[in-house]
This record gives structure tokens, C-alpha cells and sequence, in this order.
């Protein structure tokens, strides 16, 4: 019995250590991009960006309502690509599955999804309903990176990897859906430049969802922008 409860309370120990390393990884990486203070203080992120996938250019607008909403419109050659996430449901009009009216996402994409309705969802991810997890270091590229798993409060699972000499993200790693199939999806932000708003965020982002890859420049970013809230309701 006294082994017993010495084991347990081992087990506990180690348990409580690893989430105290991944909650001071992650405050060192708050702190890198603006800190606790600054962050809290937006509200609202509107950014201009340009896309280029397949030898394709598009225009993207994405507007994120901190906790409440989430909206990606891009054009490829006149045809438009609309992806909505709010704090209750996703949906999106995606003309290349040959419709051009709205439709609801299944809930397990929505859960999935759910968390791109934040600036950051390492921020403030506790009182989010979120968890987190160091599992050790990996390398990314010549980075031996932080890897943080976060899991919302959907259980839904993203894999972040951060860099332990600037505390910035460069790798996400996440599961999604593409043509009905599911997919592995990496992210790889880069190029971060400071806001005037003293908010660091990547200028550059490459997404590789297997079947293809995008890589998203950022042209314009304004902080705390009005926002109608009306963009995140699903047209009729």
C-alpha cells in the first residue's frame, strides 16, 4: 500500500512538472509577441493577404473577432472561396465542390476548426476550456523546436512547435479534411514583423495540406478594426 501511494504521488509530481514546463514555454512565447497586457487589449484582427496556389494568385480577407468569430474570403479568378468560424458553428461556400451556396460543416470539422475563431490560441488557452502537454523536443528544419500538443475543449488536437530562441511558433501540425478525405495539414508561419500596435505576427505562411500547398503573404494587418458581426452569419 505505502508503494502504492509513493508511485502515485510520483506519477502526480512528474505530471505536474510537465504542465509547468509547457505553461512557461508557452508564457515565454506570449511574452515574444507582445505579452500578457498587449494581447489581452485586442480585440480584433482584419488582415489583407495574397495567396498563391498552384502557380495561382488570389486575394484573401480574414477578419477574427477575438472568441466569437473567424471569416476567409478568398478569390481565385473570380471564383469565391468563403470559410466561416464562430463560437457556435462553422460553415463555408466553396464553389469548386460545384456550389455557390452556404453550407453548415459537419460538427467534427467544426470542433477541429473551432479554435481559429482566437489571435492566438495558446493565449489565455486555459480559460478557453483548453489543455496542454510538452512532448519533448523535435527538430524542425535545423530548429530543435519545443513541441506543445494542445487539445481544446472539443478534444480536438493541434501540435504546436515553437522556437526556443525566439519563443515564436514555426510549425503547426494539425489534422483536416480535403476532398472528403482526411489529411495531415502543416503550417509553417514565418517572417514575423512587429504591429504598430507592438503585436508580433508572421508575414509569411505556408500551408501544406498534401494534395497541395498555398503560401499566404501578408500585405495589411489592422488591429481592433470594426468588424460587422453580420460577416459570420451563414448566408441564406
Amino acid at each position: 500500500m505505502k508503494t502504492s501511494i509513493l508511485t502515485l504521488l510520483a506519477i502526480s509530481f512528474l505530471t505536474c512538472a510537465k504542465a509547468q514546463t509547457a505553461e512557461e514555454i508557452i508564457a515565454k512565447h506570449i511574452d515574444a509577441i507582445g505579452g500578457q497586457d498587449k494581447l489581452s487589449q485586442v480585440n480584433s484582427v482584419y488582415m489583407e493577404s495574397s495567396t498563391e496556389v498552384m502557380g495561382n494568385q488570389s486575394s484573401t480577407k480574414t477578419s477574427i473577432v477575438n472568441g466569437k468569430g473567424y471569416r476567409n474570403e478568398s478569390d481565385f479568378n473570380g471564383q469565391n472561396l468563403v470559410q466561416v468560424v464562430t463560437d457556435k458553428g462553422a460553415w463555408m461556400i466553396n464553389p469548386f465542390a460545384g456550389s455557390t451556396d452556404a453550407a453548415a460543416l459537419p460538427e467534427d470539422q467544426f470542433h477541429a476548426s473551432a479554435d481559429q475563431v482566437y489571435i492566438d490560441p495558446l493565449f489565455n488557452y486555459a480559460a478557453n476550456g483548453a489543455k496542454v502537454e510538452l512532448e519533448g523536443q523535435e527538430k524542425v528544419g535545423d530548429v530543435n523546436a519545443y513541441k506543445i500538443k494542445y487539445t481544446n475543449k472539443y478534444n480536438s488536437d493541434i501540435t504546436y512547435y515553437i522556437d526556443p530562441s525566439t519563443w515564436y511558433i514555426i510549425q503547426v501540425v494539425k489534422t483536416g479534411e480535403a476532398m472528403g478525405q482526411p489529411i495531415t495539414i502543416t503550417v509553417t508561419p514565418s517572417d514575423y514583423q512587429k504591429t504598430d500596435s507592438g503585436i508580433v505576427f508572421p508575414n509569411k505562411t505556408h500551408l501544406d495540406m498534401e494534395q497541395f500547398a498555398l503560401d499566404v503573404t501578408v500585405n495589411k494587418i489592422e488591429i481592433n478594426k470594426e468588424i460587422d458581426p453580420a460577416i459570420f452569419e451563414m448566408s441564406k
